[in-house]
């Protein structure tokens, strides 16, 4: 038991953690209840791209408090320890999920004649986006600080992303410093299960 606990701590800390999707802004991508892995080697070692999915914690209000005013200090207790060492996935309380769009450093807008978004003047292909789906509703001009990335959801009309936080520091865009990993599979439930990968065949990355 110490051992299994032991090696699940280690498989959190240094290479994966599992989360669930708690909303239907990533569909048809991620689903709602989806449970997701995510790698810890990027953004660091490896370069963050456009187009990844990433989570990240909630460290500008995005998230309302969490309530959890009915569970028991054992529950509490139980809870904590193990979502510690990775055996339950964390949930929304913290953390979210959404897709990188705008790098460091980028002029981010919407939307250009054809109705799509554009980065530094050129229009943003997202293959990603669910049919009939508008790549947004809101008009939006943003330039993306240093250490930070613009993120949406794939599913636009039902996603309060960083189109919905531009009155927050940063100006919407998140810090690279806050992101927990990258999503590289759903595995539950089972008839979910496929790998994500990068939509793009040759992604900008994030320079140093």
């Amino acid at each position: 038991m110490v051992s299994a606990l032991a090696l699940s701590l280690l498989l959190k800390t240094f290479f994966f953690q599992s989360f669930w999707i708690p909303s239907g802004s990533m569909e048809p991508t991620l689903q709602l209840n989806d449970r997701i892995l995510v790698t810890k080697w990027r953004p660091e070692p490896l370069d963050l791209r456009r187009g990844d999915i990433v989570v990240f914690k909630d460290t500008g209000g995005w998230l309302a408090p969490v309530d959890t005013s009915d569970d028991t200090p054992l529950e509490t207790a139980g809870k904590t320890v193990l979502t510690f060492t990775g055996l339950l996935p964390e949930d929304a309380g913290e953390h979210l999920v959404k897709r990188v769009v705008g790098l460091p450093g980028e002029t981010v807008e919407c939307c250009d004649a054809d109705g799509s978004i554009t980065v530094d003047g050129e229009p943003l292909e997202e293959p990603y986006l669910p049919a009939g789906i508008d790549p947004s509703l809101t008009d939006f001009s943003t330039t993306v600080p240093d250490g930070y990335i613009w993120v949406m959801g794939d599913n636009r009309p039902h996603s309060a992303d960083s189109r919905s936080h531009q009155g927050n520091p940063g100006g919407g865009s998140v810090p690279i410093d806050s992101i927990v990993g990258t999503a590289f599979a759903t595995v539950w439930p089972l008839n979910h299960f496929h790998g994500i990968g990068n939509p793009y065949d040759d992604p900008d990355t994030v320079e140093d």
